[in-house]
């Protein structure tokens, strides 16, 4: 969000809305022009937000997002940009969907509230009360990762622990997304199983990927293409880029790959600057990268590198 609006001299908009537990908080978007967003769902469901003893996917609700989305809507922006990602949620993006005036009912007929744990309990999906300038815009999802939404590669067995989900608390919300997959699947046809990308940030971009217009796309082609970055590299006699930890994930569709992807392209060498390197950072020369500097001095844990920086 700050690199594209700082970029194309955009502007910040900063508004309350629920945070990952329901707590408000005071979250930022930027619109690039008249009908463009760029949201980060982290800005409002995400992970940060929550002590580590309060981290509990089938709680946790992407409501917040949503609510980002409407404010961004009810300004005219119909091109939304989406990154999805660092989320404290596993809620199939139910949540986000919520907010936006789409229903969740259970057996019974009674409105679910959205989080996690009501995944399971899903009986039938009501978009009659969709905001409509829902269904005039478009949305870019911009998705790093290519987990599918099911499986021991997808959302829950791959993310939740992090998010704070015990082995039994992953065996609950698996069956959950299984469930809802099993219903979308009934009720509109989609299924998201195995489809690459869907278990980013628990299944955020599912709603808008089944009632939008919407495609998921890396997050760091995105910014490229807004930014014509490959222009942006004739004449340059070198680049200079950065990220905390350099392993073997940081060439799958992250920062470092991606510049250095485009540096490569263009011959213009490309240097990063660490925070520490580990285990397959080594994949990222063939990416472009030509050399690491690790800015730590000397042996040390996260919290003495992160309180005694300079």
């Amino acid at each position: 969000m700050n690199a594209l609006v700082q970029s194309l001299n955009g502007q910040i908009i900063t508004c309350p809305v629920s945070g990952p537990i329901g707590k408000t908080v005071r979250a930022q978007y930027g619109i690039l022009d008249q009908d463009t967003a760029v949201i980060e769902m982290a800005q409002a469901s995400g992970l940060p937000y929550l002590k580590a003893e309060e981290r509990n996917p089938l709680l946790a609700s992407t409501f917040g997002t949503g609510e980002l989305i409407l404010d961004a809507l009810t300004r005219g922006c119909r091109n939304i940009l989406l990154a999805i990602g660092g989320s404290a949620t596993n809620d199939g993006g139910i949540g986000a969907a919520s907010a936006l005036g789409i229903r969740f009912y259970d057996e019974g007929g009674q409105e679910l509230t959205p989080c996690g744990a009501s995944l399971i309990k899903i009986s039938r999906i009501d978009t009659d009360g969709m905001v409509p300038a829902l269904k005039e815009a478009a949305f870019i999802i911009m998705c790093d990762v290519d987990n599918p939404l099911l499986g021991p590669e997808g959302s829950t067995y791959v993310y939740g622990p992090q998010k704070g989900a015990d082995p039994a608390m992953c065996k609950e919300l698996e069956a959950g997304m299984a469930h809802y997959n099993a219903v979308l699947k009934a009720q509109f046809g989609r299924d998201y199983a195995s489809m690459p990308g869907a278990g980013a940030a628990g299944g955020l971009a599912v709603p808008f990927l089944t009632f939008t217009r919407a495609h998921l796309k890396a997050g760091i082609d995105t910014v490229f293409d807004y930014l014509h970055f490959a222009d942006m590299l004739e004449g340059v006699d070198l680049v200079v880029t950065g990220e905390g930890k350099t392993d073997r994930q940081s060439a799958y569709g992250k920062v470092l790959s991606g510049i250095g992807r485009e540096c490569k392209k263009k011959n213009v060498p490309a240097i990063a600057l660490v925070g520490c390197l580990g285990e397959g950072y080594e994949a990222l020369y063939d990416c472009g990268i030509d050399s690491f500097y690790v800015l730590a001095d000397g042996p040390m844990n996260l919290e003495d590198s992160m309180s005694n920086a300079n």
